[in-house]
């Protein structure tokens, strides 16, 4: 008895058609909100720059910097229960006892690193990747690394994933830094240390610049601006009170 060729009747074609253009449509309608939420939250940050404008003297944020936050998919990088609230302006716990970062702070400290086309930048802290992948919207290269493995693991393959070809992850003790690659035109710690790293200080340009939170674990910690003059002189000043989570694995 011969065998039938196997065949899909009309109906069939025509719901997995409906199908399909469902799924296409409701995909299309979830980045239509994220578009409104992400431009929503550009707003705020701007808001918040002018009212702390007194403590860090930025009273409106670089069109670079909102740029490249604008062009960032913050959802893409918190946790699927966290969706629903990645525009909105605050930390949220990405696993492992960390957190990625408030989008006004992450702002911040784009501001202050001043990047620019051509500049490579260092980050200690890489978390979910997203301070990493603002960075790399605006320079040449990032070299971010992460102590705690499956976070290096997962940000690397969300990077990838999302087209990020200039963000080179490592898995390691960021306290020491990644020489290889230096030295840095910028340097942004994205956890509290409770004072800065020499290390991190050697691997930074004359010219550069370092961000980086200090002062206690679990405490009220201030977010300080390292710069390097060209002589190789160090100078800090304290910009804004933060909380971070505590850098892990220093010396």
């Amino acid at each position: 008895m011969p065998l039938r060729s196997p065949h899909v009747t009309a109906p069939a074609l025509a719901r997995v058609w409906l199908l399909a253009c469902a799924c296409l449509l409701m995909a299309a309608s979830d980045e239509a909100r994220f578009t409104g939420q992400r431009k929503a939250l550009l707003a705020e940050i701007q808001r918040d720059a002018a009212q702390t404008a007194d403590a860090t003297g930025r009273p409106r944020f670089s069109a670079r910097v909102m740029g490249a936050m604008d062009a960032v998919p913050r959802h893409h990088f918190v946790p699927a229960r966290s969706v629903g609230s990645a525009y909105t302006n605050r930390p949220l716990p990405i696993g492992h006892g960390q957190t990625i970062s408030q989008p006004y702070i992450v702002a911040l400290m784009t501001e202050l690193l001043a990047a620019q086309p051509g500049h490579v930048m260092l980050e200690v802290g890489t978390g979910s990747g997203y301070q990493a992948a603002v960075l790399a919207e605006l320079v040449e290269h990032v070299y971010t690394i992460e102590i705690i493995a499956p976070l290096a693991e997962s940000a690397e393959a969300r990077l990838k994933e999302l087209g990020y070809r200039n963000i080179h992850v490592k898995m390691g003790d960021g306290y020491y830094g990644w020489p290889e690659h230096g030295p840095y035109d910028g340097i942004v710690v994205t956890a509290a240390a409770g004072s800065i790293p020499p290390p991190l200080v050697e691997q930074l340009k004359p010219g550069g610049r370092m961000v980086i939170p200090v002062g206690a674990p679990f405490h009220t910690q201030e977010l300080i601006l390292l710069r390097k003059d060209k002589q190789g002189r160090v100078t800090t000043t304290s910009v804004l009170p933060v909380v971070f989570v505590p850098l892990t694995g220093q010396r």
